[in-house]
């Protein structure tokens, strides 16, 4: 079939843009981007023309931009191009090469664009996408690669292949630039794209094809999941502020597990090899964790809490490592410092200050915002108090007891912050060392 058909029927059939739109269409100058800006021309779009220079190929890195600035003139149409220190942003932000051109391109694109950005990724890009997305370890969203639509960027020319565009290009008389960087196998894309697929071909012929309609199906197929795996989520997870509650109950009982908890976690920057260890929470004591880059899950009695490694207002549970830190938070600040009993001042009755049997305190610690049910054993006393009471017989007002945090090692409270100590960590004959923990409240504007 004519291409310039297949192109408007697929921008129809998949809601892309509209004739009255107004366009960015990504052009690096070569065959893919050439045809596409051809196609969009010839179907009438209103577009403009964004080139990124990234200043990795020398000279040839020139000779693209101003073949970009030609192809604008020759179209009539607008073009902006931006100059990239790629290598040194790759350093700063320890990503490769490749990732740093990403992202600095797609930055750039959400800055100046006012709308759509179309890109001329294909159907072999994206069989090569879903393939490495596969070796690597994904979801079912990974398999069916990329969207024609994701965001703002559009890409519609999804139902090509290659060597359809090849041969519209030279029946057209299209001229375009060769990226020398496409010929060599460092890169993983080109390693696919030169030496996996052609393999595969050689044992199934026509395998990209069948993996292309695959990725229809694949499609097809995250839309069911998706469906099934929001109505879970939904029903596990509560929004706390800037957290996320899960019942460890509930979470035990669904199926199959892991892979709604990898649904649960991968938004927070987690991975597919994490998920064992997520799961292992389920049978862990209070204040086990895993880490992302940017989260933590942790155990805390019958939940698990998904909260930002980097500490909001919102949060109400709080990781102490270790026993020399000061940990800032919405009730305060807390400054902890380990020493030997033979340093402790003649008073140690200030209320806002803990001084603990270090023997007792057991890393990790659990800052958090009293509940409903808490209790602890207060110092001088055998008994066990709930914490409700004790604010009863501290005459607390509402909005004070609002504000209470707890410290707490292995399920067990220790502090009830700037109130009273349990009598079980409290200093004795046996002690040769102690934590000092102090407290300075908030400022009250």
């Amino acid at each position: 079939m004519d291409l310039l058909f297949e192109f408007t029927e697929f921008i129809k059939k998949e809601k892309l843009f509209s004739l009255g739109d107004r366009l960015l269409a990504a052009v690096s100058g070569g065959l893919d981007s050439v045809v596409l800006c051809e196609l969009l021309q010839r179907a009438g779009f209103d577009f403009i023309i964004a080139h990124c220079n990234f200043g990795l190929r020398g000279e040839e890195s020139e000779r693209d931009e101003r073949f970009v600035r030609g192809l604008a003139v020759r179209y009539g149409r607008e073009v902006l191009v931006r100059r990239f220190d790629t290598m040194a942003y790759a350093v700063d932000q320890r990503v490769s090469v490749q990732v740093a051109a990403r992202e600095l391109r797609y930055a750039w694109f959400a800055e100046v664009a006012g709308g759509s950005v179309v890109t001329a990724h294909h159907e072999d890009d994206n069989i090569e996408t879903a393939l490495m997305n596969f070796f690597k370890g994904t979801g079912i969203g990974g398999l069916r690669g990329m969207l024609p639509r994701q965001g703002s960027v559009v890409r519609p020319l999804l139902f090509a292949g290659r060597e359809a565009i090849r041969a519209f290009a030279v029946v057209e008389g299209l001229e375009w630039v060769e990226d020398s960087s496409n010929e060599s196998d460092k890169y993983t894309r080109n390693y696919f794209r030169h030496r996996v697929i052609p393999l595969i071909e050689e044992v199934y012929p026509g395998a990209v094809h069948n993996l292309g309609a695959n990725l229809v199906r694949f499609r097809e197929i995250e839309e069911v999941y998706r469906r099934g795996i929001d109505q879970q989520l939904k029903w596990l997870k509560e929004l706390r502020g800037n957290e996320v509650w899960v019942p460890v109950l509930k979470l035990k009982g669904v199926s199959p597990l892991a892979t709604i908890v990898y649904e649960m976690i991968v938004p927070f920057g987690f991975t597919a090899q994490q998920v064992a260890a997520v799961i292992g929470l389920l049978e862990s004591g209070s204040g086990k964790y895993v880490c992302s880059a940017t989260h933590r899950v942790l155990r805390d009695r019958g939940w698990l809490i998904i909260s930002p490694l980097d500490i909001g207002p919102g949060a109400s549970s709080i990781l102490v490592e270790t026993a020399d830190e000061t940990v800032v938070y919405e009730g305060g600040r807390l400054l902890l410092r380990r020493m030997p009993v033979g340093e402790l001042p003649a008073d140690i009755s200030d209320s806002s200050v803990a001084w603990l049997d270090a023997r007792e305190v057991v890393y990790p610690l659990l800052l958090r915002k009293w509940r409903t049910g808490d209790y602890f054993y207060p110092l001088g006393m055998r008994k066990k108090k709930k914490l409700s009471r004790l604010f009863i017989d501290s005459k607390l007002s509402l909005a004070e007891k609002e504000r209470v945090w707890v410290l707490e090692s292995n399920k067990k409270i220790l502090w009830v912050v700037g109130m009273r100590i349990d009598d079980r960590c409290r200093i004795g004959a046996g002690t040769t060392e102690v934590v000092r923990i102090g407290w300075q409240p908030p400022a009250r504007g």
